[in-house]
């Protein structure tokens, strides 16, 4: 085991699981902002592993994460407005996921610029941390906007019909 290995094994057992525990137990106040954390600490754990293993493959999976991840956020705030508009998170506390996930982002990453040095695969890392930086900051103005707003209670979501 190297130390990139070492930093990958940590991280999912001190970042991602607990992280993960929050997507499967609460409300939605908690549930979706941990997705979001979720999907960013998994991205960058197969960041470390690719680096660790020397696999660039792994780096391919953390990009696809780095998309689809702030996505599936997006569409679980869509689904849960109601819930979130009825019991909203707090703004600190979700400042303070934000601020951990940039955090986050920034030390896994630019390690990982430099070991890599000057390159293609240098630009992958660096777009990587730019979409999980975005998408965290814009999951995070979802979340912020659902619970302000909501849907209206017992109204369907725009697009959605009550017909069944």
């Amino acid at each position: 085991m190297n130390g990139w290995t070492a930093a990958g094994t940590a991280l999912l057992l001190c970042g991602f699981a607990p992280a993960a525990c929050g997507v499967a137990t609460g409300r939605a106040r908690r549930r979706v902002p941990a997705q979001n954390v979720a999907t960013t600490f998994l991205s960058l754990v197969f960041l470390l592993l690719s680096q660790g293993f020397a696999r660039p493959a792994y780096v391919d999976t953390a990009l696809m994460l780095s998309v689809l991840g702030p996505a599936g956020t997006l569409l679980f705030v869509r689904l849960l407005a109601d819930q979130l508009a009825d019991h909203p998170p707090g703004q600190r506390w979700l400042r303070g996921l934000t601020v951990v996930n940039y955090v986050a982002v920034a030390a896994v990453v630019l390690p990982l610029c430099v070991a890599t040095g000057p390159g293609r695969a240098m630009v992958k890392l660096l777009v990587i941390g730019v979409l999980l930086a975005l998408g965290c900051r814009v999951a995070t103005r979802a979340v912020q906007a659902a619970a302000a707003m909501g849907h209206g209670r017992g109204a369907p979501a725009e697009g959605m019909s009550d017909d069944r």
